[in-house]
């Protein structure tokens, strides 16, 4: 298991231009996420771009309780093992406690620690001992420096497999701002780095509903301005969350990007990340300069 995940990891750390972590939101039924893991793929493929398929079985992070969450655990993981074999895909899915970790072991190939549980060393450490691949988002409350430590405490567990993700801090109320110095900054943790394209476009609690109460808001139309920004940065991975129907989307329908545009967009951000020396520390020369 260990050497499985060593080895894409690897395969990951020197994809070029980035690799790339997509799916939708969170799994709304087992045709849907099949229908979206072949079209990504057949994208993915086409465009040479190694792909990890992500979907979510619990959203537990919801605004309103009244928030659909996904299918649970138990048949989540049943669909995204489905997902894995018809389609010999990588899976990328999201814990929340330390006790769903051995479970969700078994099946992905990441696993991915929310934001708001950056910090949490008891989750980090059990994701940790599954001996996948961890990717640990940053938290809106976070700054850069924060992931240096995080990173080190996977590491620490035992597991050299780790990467960190910026989407986002928050600035104000009900709104986020990407800060392209993070995607830089954060190699000081020492592994890759993943930009997360579409929930770093959020208005968290900014969209008021029709019978009251809230729920989180979205700026889609910029979400190819922070992906043009991060793969010229040169980031090591770009994370989205990928819908046919972002309207009729249950979860986070606001920051999903269109399936129809996906291929369009991907095109553009390996145009520009094949042009761009993102991934090259520039060497400054501050010696005196004579013309």
């Amino acid at each position: 298991m260990a050497d499985s995940s060593s080895l894409l990891y690897n395969q990951l750390k020197v994809a070029k231009p980035f690799f790339l972590l997509a799916g939708p939101n969170v799994i709304e039924s087992e045709e849907h996420v099949l229908r979206m893991a072949k079209s990504i793929k057949d994208i993915a493929t086409k465009l040479g771009l190694p792909l990890v398929f992500k979907s979510s079985f619990d959203k537990a992070n919801r605004t309103s309780s009244k928030s659909f969450r996904g299918p649970g655990m138990a048949e989540g993981l049943k669909i995204l093992e489905k997902v894995k074999v018809a389609y010999d895909l990588p899976i990328v899915t999201d814990v929340h406690e330390s006790s769903q970790c051995e479970a969700v072991g078994k099946v992905a190939d990441i696993i991915q620690i929310p934001a708001f549980l950056c910090r949490q060393t008891d989750l980090l450490v059990a994701a940790a001992q599954t001996g996948k691949i961890i990717n640990i988002k940053k938290g809106q409350f976070c700054g850069h420096s924060v992931m240096r430590n995080s990173a080190e405490k996977v590491r620490l567990a035992g597991n050299p497999n780790v990467m960190v993700c910026e989407r986002g801090t928050m600035f104000g109320y009900n709104d986020l701002i990407v800060d392209p110095r993070n995607l830089e900054w954060m190699r000081e943790a020492d592994c890759p780095v993943v930009a997360d394209i579409t929930h770093s476009l959020q208005q968290p609690a900014g969209k008021k509903l029709d019978g009251g109460g809230v729920a989180s808001g979205g700026l889609r139309e910029l979400i190819p301005c922070i992906a043009r920004t991060a793969v010229a940065v040169g980031v090591d991975g770009i994370f989205m969350e990928v819908h046919d129907d972002p309207l009729s989307a249950p979860v986070d329908g606001p920051t999903q990007w269109p399936l129809r545009h996906l291929e369009e967009l991907l095109e553009e951000l390996i145009a520009i990340a094949s042009v761009s020396k993102g991934k090259q520390q520039f060497q400054i020369d501050l010696t005196p300069y004579r013309d």
